[in-house]
């Protein structure tokens, strides 16, 4: 099977990039929002011009910021590594704003990424990010905190990604078994890492597990 053909448990496969959203099986529950730090608390500045809200995504994109593995996992630190980000989109890559939606840090700190993101998802809709090239119109991305080639992920930034896709799922009426992938389905890259990549499958397990209670 191709990498870039995820199986569902209850749609059955979809093509990475397809329009059409996989559907949670008719026994899932909502998952409740986790707490998310907005802009407004981690001081974001404001986008070089107006920020695009598009309709819901089809799936989520999982990153990794390939940045220090810090072991400072303090709001503090969170809140320094969003500065990092959205200086390197805005400043090195030329972007209006940040790429990615959301950020999750090493000490499991949840934060809104791109202007007016937090807002979209509670509505049931996206903002256009920079996140995943050539498919920022149908994807919504989470960016956690460090580097995960040959390291393992905190165990609070996986369990937040858990609550984080699940209320994602939600949302948006997505499958996690088809909904939740990896930057590199989609781009010639390592994010988000080896490590991380492979813990996948567990990802949309718990996922999984948590909208059916």
């Amino acid at each position: 099977m191709s990498r870039r053909t995820i199986l569902g448990a209850s749609a059955g496969g979809v093509l990475l990039g397809g329009i059409t959203a996989a559907t949670l099986p008719t026994a899932a529950h909502a998952a409740p929002a986790p707490h998310c730090y907005t802009r407004a608390n981690w001081s974001a500045r404001p986008p070089k011009s107006a920020t695009q809200v598009i309709g819901k995504p089809d799936h989520i994109v999982i990153h990794h910021t390939a940045s220090p593995n810090v072991t400072d996992y303090s709001l503090a630190a969170a809140y320094r590594v969003q500065h990092w980000i959205q200086d390197l989109h805005m400043d090195t890559n030329g972007w209006i704003d940040m790429g990615n939606q959301l950020t999750i840090s090493r000490g499991g700190h949840l934060m809104e990424g791109r202007d007016k993101s937090l807002p979209a998802i509670t509505n049931g809709q996206n903002v256009l990010g920079a996140q995943t090239a050539n498919h920022n119109s149908h994807t919504i991305g989470i960016e956690h905190e460090g580097i995960y080639v040959s390291e393992d992920v905190p165990v609070a930034l996986f369990d937040m990604s858990v609550l984080t896709c699940a209320w994602l799922c939600t949302k948006y009426n997505l499958d996690p078994y088809v909904a939740i992938v990896g930057h590199r389905d989609y781009n010639a890259t390592q994010c988000p890492g080896d490590v991380f990549y492979a813990r996948l499958p567990e990802l949309r397990d718990r996922v999984a597990a948590v909208l059916l209670g």
